[in-house]
């Protein structure tokens, strides 16, 4: 198992471009979209700018679909289409392993581009840090679990890995539209923000934004997210093919 995360991870690193781009890009957003918006810099109702909770949230959600629907698919698919899950699987190291490095690798990346994402937020608009540091850090993991989940879905589904980046964005774009990354759920129309709740994405987002700001999560997006890590856990293990 360390055996095959160093040698992951060696992989993984050589990509360094796609990295900081999937690193880069969020935080980008978050400057230029804080500095060029006005309403992002002022105080709102709650006692606080948007970028105080609310563009950071967002711009994690976004850096998360992108290793959730583009990298962890793309990777897995390839390694089928070259048969390396069907090498494995006559040795005695499981494809189940190499499967679960994945997982923690795109875990391990959603947390240094999230950890980027507060430092930015901090040294250049002052952001607090979040208040809720256990909720936050709850809901990150659930919900990136959660996401990538949906992730492994996608690789079952793509037939090789060049139609896994189209059928990643096709899951991406309304699941970034519904979990607020293209505009805050708090302008959303209540039908749209009602299905925005049940999406998975709208309650990583809320929920995310809620401890940061101080607040306890919802249980309804609670139990978004726990569900749909169940459910797409479950069919991520039920449709995934090892070659």
């Amino acid at each position: 198992m360390r055996k095959i995360l160093f040698l992951e991870t060696k992989l993984y690193l050589r990509d360094w471009p796609f990295m900081a781009f999937t690193i880069g890009l969020p935080v980008t957003l978050l400057v230029v979209l804080g500095l060029s918006i006005p309403t992002m810099t002022k105080v709102g109702a709650s006692g606080l700018r948007g970028v105080d909770a609310q563009m950071p949230t967002m711009m994690m959600l976004l850096s998360l679909l992108v290793l959730a629907c583009s990298v962890l698919p793309a990777v897995l698919t390839t390694y089928r289409e070259q048969g390396v899950l069907k090498r494995m699987s006559t040795t005695p190291v499981h494809p189940a392993r190499l499967l679960t490095v994945q997982l923690l690798i795109n875990l391990a990346m959603g947390a240094v581009s999230t950890a980027v994402l507060i430092g930015s937020a901090r040294l250049v608009f002052g952001a607090p840090l979040p208040r809720q540091w256990g909720w936050f850090l709850l809901v990150f993991l659930f919900g990136t679990a959660a996401l990538l989940a949906i992730g492994l879905v996608i690789a079952a589904l793509a037939p090789n890995g060049r139609a896994a980046p189209g059928i990643g964005s096709v899951a991406m774009i309304p699941l970034a539209f519904l979990g607020g990354v293209y505009f805050p759920r708090e302008i959303m129309p209540d039908t749209l923000r009602t299905i925005s709740d049940f999406s998975v994405a709208g309650p990583v987002n809320q929920a995310l934004t809620d401890a940061w700001a101080g607040q306890a999560p919802q249980p309804l997006h609670l139990a978004v997210i726990v569900g749909g890590l169940v459910v797409f856990g479950g069919l991520a293990v039920r449709l995934f093919r090892w070659e």
